[in-house]
């Protein structure tokens, strides 16, 4: 058995804290202990009550015995988790076999074990447990104890009723097991996509808090500078003709005053709104967009049809990540061409990215935007785990950034006989225009980079 266990991977993500195995025990024991309470003494209907009590006190030893083994705080991977899980299933089974197997109302709770395995852990733990409580069910078809009742006749099922009870079980357990892992997994992806998202946009925060750093460095670094410069022009003043070192005293003052104008644009990166490119057009973006592609053996054409003044606004580091997402992923699955086309009114600004490729499969574009959406290969080498890879985030990633930057994103293939895919990226247009506000603030904020509030 364990050596089957062995093999349920990913614990690391779907793992169970044994609190709570614990805590939901401690409610199916007070529950069992007042359900046969009530049958034997608020019913008055015969029960073996030390059998009963026995299995529920094993579960209780059970957990006690857990309590001072292991602290509040313990997580159990899949193997020990679906063994705990299986007692819960073995010890309900024996309750149902004494008070009447299947017939026993109480027989539907045979399915609680499995869908907290379906919410928690990996899918072969839930499969296991499933093949368990099909075969409990199976057994307390066939053979039970009589169910308890009073002093009439006791009530005998029909067969085909009994086994209608074991077909709905049977069909509840596998639907609900389903649903329940596949909202958990849905949840769970979804929670891990936007964790990776967090952490790009707090790389982009760490970005803008250079811009104090820079200002720093270059107040610090004013004066050593200074004073290289005056010591230069006094070494050159008085540096003999035909001299072998005065080119290089030259150089060296220079190169210093190139350093000290250097150091004043970093100095003023808070105070001016235009230093640094904190002002950009929307043609600088999309020439920034498309720099790192121009090698890639991939022609690139940018069509600007706008009408009236080319919009411009302040710098946004995640329209550029995302934009720039949009276009790798066209150069990757383009045959020989990308086209950008730019445009612009007064209410809306556009850019539609299109590609000669493929374009999306039905199955890919009724998803796209989910996380861990792909149409790329999995990661098989080292070498791919480098550049880049199937894993599905990148468009979410990007489409996130985008729809925080007050973007609609929309996603088509290309109609016949054109083929390839097309994402359209929409703006407002009031969202394009710079602030009054100055830039440098070392904190990200959305509204700092022109981008909408929540």
């Amino acid at each position: 058995m364990l050596g089957v266990l062995a093999d349920f991977g990913d614990s690391s993500v779907r793992s169970l804290k044994l609190d709570t195995l614990v805590r939901l025990r401690w409610l199916a024991v007070a529950g069992q202990a007042a359900a046969v309470l009530f049958v034997r003494w608020g019913l008055n209907f015969p029960l073996p009550l030390v059998a009963c009590f026995a299995l529920i006190g094993a579960s209780v030893a059970l957990n006690l015995l857990l309590r001072l083994k292991f602290s509040s705080i313990h997580r159990l991977d899949g193997i020990h988790a679906t063994l705990l899980l299986g007692w819960d299933v073995l010890e309900l089974t024996g309750l149902l076999w004494l008070t009447g197997g299947l017939e026993n109302p109480f027989a539907c709770l045979l399915i609680a074990p499995v869908l907290v395995s379906s919410a928690s852990l990996p899918p072969r733990s839930t499969a296991l447990l499933g093949v368990g409580v099909a075969l409990a069910v199976t057994v307390l078809a066939a053979w039970h104890a009589p169910l308890p009742w009073g002093a009439g006749t006791r009530p005998s099922l029909p067969v085909l009723y009994v086994v209608g009870i074991w077909l709905a079980l049977i069909l509840t357990l596998s639907f609900s097991a389903l649903y329940a892992f596949r909202v958990a997994d849905e949840s769970r992806r979804l929670a891990e996509a936007l964790a990776a998202t967090e952490l790009v946009l707090q790389r982009e925060s760490h970005l803008v808090a250079l811009d104090g750093l820079a200002a720093a460095a270059a107040h610090e670094l004013g004066t050593p500078l200074g004073t290289i410069a005056v010591v230069a022009r006094e070494m050159e003043r008085e540096m003999p003709p035909g001299s072998p070192l005065a080119e290089d005293v030259a150089l060296l003052r220079s190169q210093s005053e190139r350093c000290r104008d250097i150091l004043r644009k970093l100095s003023s990166m808070g105070e001016d709104p235009d230093a640094f490119f904190a002002r950009q057009s929307l043609d600088g973006l999309i020439e920034e967009v498309l720099e790192p592609f121009r090698d890639f053996g991939v022609a690139l054409e940018v069509r600007r049809l706008g009408s009236g003044p080319e919009p411009a606004g302040r710098r946004n580091p995640a329209i550029l990540y995302g934009l720039g997402n949009i276009v790798e992923n066209a150069v990757d699955f383009a045959e020989s061409r990308v086209v950008l086309s730019l445009d612009w009114n007064d209410r809306e600004v556009s850019v539609v990215v299109s590609d000669d490729g493929p374009g999306f499969s039905s199955s890919v574009l009724a998803r796209l935007g989910e996380p861990w959406v792909t149409t790329r290969e999995p990661l098989t080498s080292a070498e791919d785990d480098e550049t880049g890879g199937g894993l599905g985030l990148g468009f979410f990633i990007a489409q996130t950034f985008l729809i925080r930057s007050g973007a609609r994103v929309e996603c088509e293939n290309r109609r016949f006989p054109e083929h390839g895919a097309r994402i359209r990226v929409f703006w407002p247009r009031s969202l394009w225009q710079l602030a009054d506000e100055p830039y440098g603030s070392s904190n990200f904020r959305g509204e700092d980079f022109g981008m909408a509030k929540p």
